[in-house]
């Protein structure tokens, strides 16, 4: 292991006070990487992946986790690099690269020769935090998801995520989808809009820590879009978060979905920095 060198590592259980510091620097961006550090204390039959380090004379200077998603934590310039290298040798395992921009744009500058052509490239992702209330009246029809009610959920959770992504998540290789919508809702995370056996309204809590959780999955039934049911629906799923899950809000959002970025606005969402995703 390396201890008084420079260079990249995978990082173990015993490593996880120094991630921690790590993570600490920004503790809501690097949120993600927080959420799968503490609950499975970095053994791999649980990260299903692992989490590099790079060190510089000893000295824990940034990660990344490498599973299924790519994400670079207080990544430097020659840190970068030194994950690009090791993950052009392993070849490519993930469906994505994402994180801060400057970092996984350097990413993908080394890695696209090899793990090109990216399907979908977001180079402009505002990334957007709330810690005080909401800025507009919450939905009081808002819930969390009973479990007796996926059958429910699972279409909205499908179109939300063929209309975001543009490939439907029940192509073959893709059979955890609806496994992971089960495990949301169990948790408590998954909340919902539903009248007459429809779902109006939805989003879920993808990752939380003590100190902040990320919002995914914002979708609006599109026979009642332009209506305030997203500005409503937001604001009681941040009001319920605040209250059940973690004291700061999060998400990002591609630059390009002005009606979603206003959504955000009213609620009282701010941009704190800009994140980018590659999409495989």
């Amino acid at each position: 292991m390396l201890s008084t060198t420079t260079g990249v590592r995978v990082l173990y259980e015993d490593d996880l006070p120094l991630l921690q510091t790590l993570i600490d620097r920004d503790p809501i961006v690097n949120l993600f990487v927080d959420h799968r550090a503490t609950t499975t204390r970095l053994q791999a039959r649980w990260l299903g992946g692992e989490v590099w380090g790079y060190f510089e004379d000893g000295t824990l200077v940034s990660a990344c986790h490498v599973g299924a998603n790519l994400v670079p934590v207080e990544a430097t310039g020659r840190a970068v690099d030194a994950f690009a290298y090791r993950a052009e040798s392993h070849g490519r395992l993930s469906s994505s690269i994402v994180g801060p921009r400057d970092a996984v744009v350097r990413l993908w500058d080394h890695l696209a020769p090899e793990w090109g052509p990216a399907r979908s490239l977001r180079l402009d992702q505002p990334f957007l935090e709330i810690a005080g209330p909401p800025a507009v009246t919450p939905d009081p029809r808002l819930r969390p998801v009973l479990i007796d009610e996926i059958d429910l959920l699972y279409p909205a959770s499908v179109a939300m995520f063929t209309e975001e992504v543009g490939e439907s998540p029940e192509l073959p290789g893709r059979n955890s989808y609806r496994a992971r919508v089960t495990q949301l809702v169990s948790r408590g995370w998954a909340y919902a809009i539903i009248e007459d056996g429809e779902v109006l309204f939805k989003a879920e809590v993808g990752s939380a820590t003590a100190r902040g959780c990320q919002v995914q999955g914002v979708y609006v039934s599109p026979e009642h879009r332009g209506k305030g049911l997203g500005t409503a629906g937001m604001a009681a799923v941040v009001e319920r978060a605040q209250r059940e899950v973690a004291p700061v809000v999060s998400l990002y959002v591609n630059d390009y979905n002005i009606p979603a970025r206003r959504v955000y606005e009213r609620v009282g969402f701010v941009q704190t920095t800009t994140f980018a995703s590659v999409l495989f």
